[in-house]
């Protein structure tokens, strides 16, 4: 159905026009620079392209009252000095004899991209609008904001589509106070938003952006803020606010819509932020949305105010709303203190709300318990982490880290005739063989195994994976017979190993023992030979072994761990979004296997929604082995989501049980020192400070 882009060049209309060095930075280049970097590369000429129109004030009336648009409405007729009295009545605002015509197109652009997603004209979307919207309230404009059009495209969505559950994720730097006091006390709108906050002392300074504020009346618990206390934030704290705090509530709460307050100022190089997450990062936070609200995302344009920097990060949203593989995230993926404090603050004040944090399996780890090589902070002067954003970010057309498009998205090597699975349109039936000789020659190993049928499927394996790693396919899913699924899993890893993949993930449901010797990758070398890149010598072995099945939870090493499948949606969610994704970050692989084998007790739904979120650590390269006795019905949905399409709901939300919670708490426990996505560290004590 395609991705809209709603953008009308009226909107670089308003510019300051006296000076005002808090203002300037907010200027029509903004728009500019975002469209002229999705045109290089190609992003825009991708979209459905929808002309804004002007919301009525009608629409506008829906969230701001009667007596302030008119007054917004009569700074069509201001001159200068009048236009500056009336600005300085406000915090951090101009007004331009502009500002309305603009105000209500930023408005339109919303509106209409939730009638295109809710309509099924397009899946999802972004508009490219100023002014922003998010710091706007009922009766007053603030922070660069006039009228404030995500909260209007929220309750337009609820009174003409009559939606019930609407999830916003504010990812600006600055808080958004203005959507958080329109929904205060309503539980139908879920609202999340980090923000720079450094205990109540950066703008706007309020004590209600602290963690403890949750909502009022029937909206408490749906008001959540995670305060960043210092800046340099980067890619590993923005994952590990998603996975241990959004990502839970968000499937808890089972939205029908997403809204993003997609501010850039959250991005490495803007002056406002002074944090160091890549532009990358929003490629994968992106891509961590699109599994909920049957993909149904609408992002809308905040902040973002050094115009590399905010045009490399559009690209790289927009180029995952199309559907494009993420880049590979860049940088060591562990949290700083700070971070982890913030995160623990926020589950402590939303835990007595939310049942997943109630069963939080996340291990609290204490200051005194990081290892040496945990991350801190450098309190960086502003100039000086300006120039480590100059550093980070060379010039758009280069700049862009981008996996190049394999020419086919998704294949499917079947064993039965194709036309006994219709697959969806774009994913194609494998019908090469590797060559008989080679064929053979890998399955000397288990000769026993693979006889007639075996022996052919394992063809059509090979040659799949072969168009996985050579880059002519992003992803692929390998019907093997039952008998053979673990012979077969150890061919693909021989194959993936003796072909150059680094750093294999391989996820094994069901029972499926370790397919071969992990100190030995048959190179004769043994898995503790490293590579020379800096990533090996970091990472240590080249294999990370994850087994979902049986009763108890084991450790082998760091890198072959073995847990229970959990039977309940909260557990199921917890497995993997407080265990597998960290460890698939953690980990960072070049291409993910994916084994479903004997009695491997998944849903569809669970397979779906597994397969849909290792899609992003490994920039979609991911191999699905499944034995044949289940393909069909599994191998569509697993299709379905591999090529893009949003993983079907797991259904009601089931606390995980205690025996569930046990062993994800043990694994957490002996695995957090070395892979630091999993842990969360010790709240500051005493209560939400005060203002400083």
């Amino acid at each position: 159905m395609g991705t809209a882009l709603v953008y009308h060049e009226d909107m670089t209309a308003t510019r300051l026009l006296w000076d005002d060095p808090e203002c300037e930075i907010e200027c029509p280049e903004r728009l500019t620079a975002a469209l002229d970097g999705l045109r290089q590369r190609g992003l825009e000429q991708r979209c459905l392209c929808l002309s804004a129109c002007e919301a009525s004030e009608e629409e506008l009336g829906l969230v701001h009252s009667p007596e302030y648009v008119a007054l917004v409405r009569r700074t069509q007729t201001l001159d200068k000095e009048e236009l500056q009295a009336l600005s300085k009545q406000y915090d951090a605002v101009y007004f331009h004899p502009n500002t309305f015509h603009c105000a209500q197109l930023a408005v339109g652009a919303a509106l209409q991209l939730v009638d295109a997603v809710l309509t099924g004209a397009v899946h999802n979307g972004l508009a490219l609008v100023r002014p922003p919207g998010h710091h706007s309230q009922k009766a007053a404009a603030n922070g660069f904001c006039v009228f404030n059009n995500v909260a209007i495209a929220a309750k337009h969505a609820k009174q003409k589509y009559g939606l019930q559950r609407i999830l916003i994720v504010d990812w600006d730097i600055h808080h958004g106070q203005g959507i958080q006091y329109i929904f205060d006390d309503d539980p139908s709108v879920l609202y999340f938003s980090w923000h720079r906050y450094e205990h109540g002392r950066f703008w706007p300074f309020l004590q209600e952006s602290d963690a403890c504020a949750v909502g009022q009346g029937q909206g408490q618990g749906f008001t959540v803020n995670l305060p960043w206390n210092q800046v340099g934030m980067g890619n590993a704290d923005y994952l590990a606010a998603f996975l241990h705090v959004l990502l839970p509530l968000a499937f808890e709460f089972d939205p029908e819509l997403v809204l993003v307050s997609a501010g850039f100022d959250s991005a490495i190089g803007d002056p406002e932020g002074q944090m160091q997450a890549t532009p990358e990062c929003f490629a994968h936070l992106t891509q961590l949305l699109q599994v909920l609200a049957g993909g149904r995302i609408c992002a809308v344009l905040e902040g973002g105010y050094n115009l590399e920097s905010l045009a490399q990060s559009v690209c790289m949203m927009v180029q995952t709303l199309l559907g494009d593989p993420t880049p590979p995230l860049l940088g060591l993926m562990v949290p700083c203190q700070s971070a982890l404090e913030s995160i623990q603050s926020v589950q402590t004040a939303q835990a007595p709300h939310w049942t997943s944090l109630q069963q939080n399996v996340t291990p609290v780890m204490s200051p005194s318990t990081h290892f040496p090589e945990g991350r801190s902070l450098p309190l960086l002067a502003e100039s000086s982490m300006c120039q480590v954003a100059e550093d980070a970010l060379s010039p758009l057309p280069d700049g862009l880290c981008l996996r190049p498009i394999p020419p086919i998205c998704t294949a499917v090597a079947l064993t039965v005739p194709g036309a006994a699975l219709a697959l969806p349109p774009g994913v194609l039936h494998q019908e090469g063989s590797a060559l008989k000789e080679e064929t053979e020659a890998w399955a000397r190993l288990h000769k026993s195994l693979f006889q007639d049928e075996g022996l052919a499927a394992l063809g059509k394996i090979l040659c799949l994976l072969d168009g996985i790693l050579d880059g002519q396919v992003r992803s692929g899913i390998a019907v093997t017979t039952a008998l053979a699924t673990a012979a077969t899993l150890d061919v693909v890893i021989q194959r993936c190993l003796s072909h150059g993949a680094q750093r294999l993930l391989c996820v094994a449901l069901g029972q499926l023992d370790r397919p071969l010797d992990l100190a030995d990758d048959g190179s004769g070398k043994g898995l503790m030979h490293m590579c020379t890149c800096p990533w090996c010598s970091l990472l240590g072995r080249r294999i990370l072994w994850l087994n979902i099945r049986g009763k108890e939870a084991t450790i082998g090493s760091m890198f072959h761990i073995s847990t229970p499948l959990p039977q309940t949606t909260g557990g199921f969610l917890s497995c993997i979004l407080g265990l597998v994704l960290p460890l698939a970050y953690g980990f960072q692989p070049d291409m993910v296997v994916m084994a479903l084998g004997p009695a491997h007790g998944l849903q569809n739904a669970q397979a779906a929604l597994l397969a849909a979120m290792l899609r992003g650590p490994a920039g979609g390269r991911i191999l699905a082995v499944v034995e044949e006795e289940s393909i069909l019905e599994l191998a569509r949905t697993l299709a379905q989501v591999l090529h893009g399409e949003a993983p079907p709901s797991l259904g009601p939300f089931l606390m995980a049980s205690p025996e569930e919670i046990q062993a994800l708490m043990f694994l957490k426990a002996q695995l957090a020192p070395r892979w630091k996505l999993l842990q969360v560290a010790a709240p500051s004590p005493g209560p939400c400070s005060p203002v400083a």
